[in-house]
Formats: structure tokens, sequence, C-alpha cells
């Protein structure tokens, strides 16, 4: 069945350009007159001189011809056709009315035409643990999705000279065997999105994992996107409250600041996030929790405290746990940002948890390896620096011409054994605007958040503050530093001077004032009176270990007895000594009644 065309003539030293080969495949073979058109379609398509048409049997294609040249195909067959007006049906403007519905179907169905059906299609060469290799699609981009036979989507990862792409697949790849036909969508990957998508819990790829139905989305935002330039943006000074007043006082976080939160497993670091969150309540900041390969019953753990406090309504959880394969995993953190900057680009604040970073490095080292990139320090690829670069650099606040929407992330590391100099560490470190360590020895000492003074920092700093916040917290971290200092000194002697004497029973009953339980987070004013008193020793009296109580009820006796500073503070946010000395005299009040 086969037809070839023979050159004119051949000359000696004629060089003559080898014919275009054409694959007709079909279940009736096309006559002698389609087989000619179908020619000179391919020659001014091609700019051919001459073609090799070649004709294959193919029972799937019940009616017409689907026609391969290369990597190209040419679907013309009548399933091709059913596929083209269903996307011309889809297209359709969306009329609240059924009668527009059908004229405009009409009008649609009568004036619809077919194209030549063109796509690029490649084949499988090898299938197995979430990748595939595919020969063809040579016009494919990085990032891009594509669609095997068998409905399983993939991401474009791998772009190699040999011809070959490497794939990422986004399902089981059993159904997936060499051979397998995979086509262009054109489209990067991106996630389906819409207001209703707040309070609900999705996983990487936008589908509802929290059995409440559809989101009803409009629009599909892709999850990778550059990252705002310089004049896009404007400079951090609104602060974002965590409620902690270990961090609010000594390491500000602003909106549109990336502040690291690294630590030991089992620490805390979760914890500090989820407060975070909570303390968004009725400040109008849409907060996106990304969970990377954890615990399904952690994160559900997480759920139910966001629900049980009320902040799910503002809330999404994008969450892809530990048996999830790698290439969602990989894609997490993705999603959660484009989520977030969907709100952000609308003129909203945000802020967005990963948690973690270092899970996330992990699944991105394990795709790069089956793809048999090679590997550098730790096993992992070259590239990951620009893995959570150009992650986190989306993080910002914009200029009030793109709406002045903000977005703040607090990514989180694990290490092993409090080493801040690993791979990973190390760069998430140098990408971010500053760390809240929490240490592991104070965590076990019963120091909670267990925030390491000396080891955290804030590069934004006051700038993030508000004034009463900046002017109230004085020399608080400095003489905490001082006191562990100390601490350490006088394990050596057992005679201390007076002054010693009171600073380490000062600092300490510092680190009492600092303790703070979970899901309790503070007030800018409880804050502020906290910071006013303690600068000033007025907790000196108190038992050391009766601090944390202590303190319960003076923010109680603030607020039933001073309510109208605690609305001074809240409205005003502005330091005065007169307001320094109206909570002093109310505060002295309070510990001369307890005495």
């Amino acid at each position: 069945m086969n037809e070839k065309e023979n050159p004119a003539s051949f000359g000696e030293d004629t060089a003559v350009e080898p014919a275009l080969k054409v694959e007709i495949r079909c279940l009736v073979p096309p006559t002698k007159e389609q087989q000619e058109k179908i020619r000179d379609f391919m020659k001014k398509r091609y700019r051919a001189d001459a073609v090799e048409i070649v004709i294959t049997k193919e029972p799937s294609v019940v009616d017409g011809f689907n026609i391969f040249v290369g990597d190209d195909n040419y679907d013309w067959s009548t399933l091709g056709r059913i596929r083209q007006l269903r996307k011309t049906i889809q297209a359709l403007p969306k009329e609240r009315r059924f009668d527009r519905i059908i004229s405009l179907l009409r009008e649609d169905i009568r004036d619809f035409t077919l194209n030549p059906g063109y796509q690029q299609v490649g084949e499988v060469l090898t299938a197995g643990d979430g990748i595939a290799v595919i020969t063809g699609l040579r016009e494919a981009e990085y990032g891009e999705i594509v669609l095997f036979d068998c409905g399983i989507k993939g991401m474009v990862q791998d772009i190699r000279s040999d011809g070959t792409t490497g794939i990422v697949l986004f399902g089981d790849d059993t159904e997936i065997t060499e051979g397998s036909r995979v086509v262009r969508t054109r489209r990067t990957a991106g996630i389906p999105i819409s207001n209703r998508i707040l309070g609900r819990m999705i996983d990487p790829l936008g589908k509802p994992i929290d059995g409440g139905g559809d989101i009803g989305a409009k629009e599909y935002y892709p999850i990778e996107r550059p990252a705002p330039g310089i004049l896009q943006r404007k400079p951090v000074s609104e602060p974002l409250e965590t409620g902690i007043l270990s961090i609010d006082s000594m390491f500000p976080i602003g909106r549109g600041q990336r502040e690291l939160i690294i630590g030991d497993r089992q620490t805390g670091k979760t914890s500090v996030a989820v407060d975070t969150i909570l303390n968004q309540k009725g400040k109008d900041v849409v907060c996106v929790y990304v969970a990377i390969s954890q615990k399904a019953s952690s994160v559900a753990k997480v759920v139910n405290t966001l629900q049980k406090a009320g902040a799910m309504d503002y809330t999404v959880v994008v969450s892809s746990p530990a048996s999830d394969a790698a290439s969602l995993q990989y894609i997490a953190p993705y999603a959660g940002c484009a989520v977030a900057e969907y709100f952000m680009y609308h003129g909203r604040d945000t802020l967005i948890i990963y948690d973690d970073l270092s899970k996330h490095a992990v699944a991105y080292r394990t795709i790069s390896l089956l793809l048999e990139r090679a590997p550098g320090r730790e096993a992992y690829p070259g590239d990951v620096f620009y893995l959570h670069s150009r992650l986190l650099e989306r993080s910002a606040r914009l200029s009030d011409a793109l709406g002045g929407g903000s977005m703040t992330a607090l990514p989180i590391v694990e290490t092993q054994e409090g080493d801040v100099s690993a791979y990973i560490p190390t760069n998430i470190i140098s990408i971010t605007d500053g760390q809240i360590f929490l240490d592991s020895e104070l965590f076990h000492s019963g120091q909670r958040p267990a925030v390491n003074v000396g080891l955290s920092v804030s590069r934004v700093g006051g700038a993030a503050q508000t004034g009463v916040m900046k002017k109230s917290v004085g020399s608080v971290r400095l003489d905490l530093a001082q006191y562990r200092e100390m601490q350490v000194f006088s394990q050596f002697g057992s005679d201390l001077d007076e002054q010693t004497t009171k600073q380490l029973k000062y600092g300490a009953g510092l680190m009492q004032l600092l303790k703070q339980q979970n899901q309790s987070p503070l007030s800018l004013s409880d804050q502020v009176i906290l910071l006013i008193c303690a600068r000033n020793r007025l907790f000196m009296t108190v038992e050391e270990k009766r601090i944390p109580s202590v303190k319960q009820e003076l923010l109680e006796w603030f607020k039933t007895r001073h309510s109208s500073l605690y609305l001074r503070i809240e409205h005003e946010k502005a330091w005065s000594e007169k307001l320094q000395a109206d909570i002093l005299e109310a505060a002295e009040g309070f510990f001369k009644e307890r005495s």
C-alpha cells in the first residue's frame, strides 16, 4: 500500500532532498484523489518538493484519517472533528438565559469551520517511578503540561540535547507504557482558582480534598510566574503581627517580608506558624498553609485547630502528604504561592506558610536523580538554590499602581542537631530577610516558644514596627543576650556581686515573661503593656515561677479597669511619655493591690 515518488532525474553530483515522509493511520485507506490532496497540502505546509505517503491500518480511527509528519499530528478523523466542535461550544459565552444559549449554539454550529487539526505528538520511551522519558515534542517548553493517551497529565521538567524530554507525572504511571502517545497542551502548569477557594483544603492540582464539593473556579492561574520587579514593589513598612511577644517585639515581620522559621524536629515550628494564622483573624489577611510531605494526621490536626478558632474562613490549605508522588510534593509550594498571589494582585494582604522547604528540596532531589541529572553537594542538583529563590522572591509588597497588596512568606526548614550551616538551611537563609531560630535546648527546658535571641534576626527590623512597639521594646533583646552570656559564666563561680545577681534575676524574669501558650496570641496593647512593665522592673518583686500567671492577671486588670488605655494603644499606635506614665501608674496600682 506504500506509494513513493521518484525524483525526476539523478545526476552524478546532484544532491537530492529526501522525500517528506507522511504516515496516514486509518481503517479505510484514502482514495487516489484524497492522497493527492493530502500530498499537495503537505508540500505547501512544509515546502517540500517530494512527499512519501505511508498508509498504516489503525482500527481505532473509525472514520477519516490521523496523519503524522514526524512528531506533528493532523487529526482529520471524525473523532477529531467532534473534539474541535466540543472546544468551540465550551468556548461559548455563558449566558444566563436558556434561549440565548440555544441561539448561540445554532449560530456557532452554522459558522463552524474545520481547522487542520494540527498538534505535536510524542512517544514514550520509558516510564516508571513517576517519570516518563519521551521522544518528539521538539517545541515543548519547560514547565508545560502534556497529556498522555490514558488521560494522565505530566509536566516538562528536563529538555535534553539528544531530542528526548523528561516528564514528571501527576498520576499513576502503570497505564503509561513504551510507545504510548503524548500531546502538548500549550499551557503551563496552573491551578483553578476563585474567591470560593477560601476555607477549603485542596491538593497541588487544585482539586478539593475536604469533601466539600466543587470550588467553582472561574480562573486558571499559573503556578510559576516571574517575581515582581523593583519598580513594582514598595518598601516593607507595615507590620504583620504574629501575636507572639518574643517575635513581634524583637524580630518583627513586615507585610511583604520573607522570614524563615528554622529549628530541629519537634521544636514548635508549625505551632509558631499556626499561631500567626490565628492572629490574623479580623485583620483582612488571607492565609495559605502549604503542607509538604507531612503526615495526613498532622495536617488534619492543623486544619482542626484552624476550624475551632474560626480561622478557616480566611485560610486555604494546600496539602501534598508523604504518600503523594514526588512530583506533586514538588509543585505544592508553587501552587500555594499561586493562590496567595491571586489575592495579592487583587489588592489583598496575604500570608503563606511553607511547611516545610527541606522536604520540598528532598522531593526535587528525588525527581532530579530519576531524571539522571548530575548530583552535587549532598546529592542535590546544581539548581536547588534557584528552586527556592524563584519561589520566595515572589513575596512582595506591591506598589499602589498594582493595588498595594502583599504576600508575606514564612518558610519552615528543619535542621539536624541545630546545624544551620547545612546546604539547604544556608541556601534559604541567604534568600530570606531573616530567621527565627527555635532552639531544642530551650524547648526541652520548658521555654515555649523556644526562640534563640542570639541566632534569630529580622533584616527589616524596626521599619516594620509601629512607633509604640519600637519604643516599648527598648533594650530587651540586648538584656536577654547579656543574660544568656552571664548565665553561662555564672555556672563557674559561686560568688556573684549584687549587680550581676540582679541582672540574672531580671533576665530570668524576662524569659518567663516571654513564655506563651499555643493558640493564645497577644494583641498589640497586651505586648506594649508587658514590655513597659518589664523594662521598668515591675516584675522583679514577683517569684520567678509565678510570673506567667501574674502576667495574665495584669492583663485582665488592664482590660477591666483601664480599657481606655487599651483603646489608645490599638488606635493611635504612637508612643508618648504620657502613655508610658499612665501604663506604669496603672500597673503599680495592680502590684500594690496584690502585695
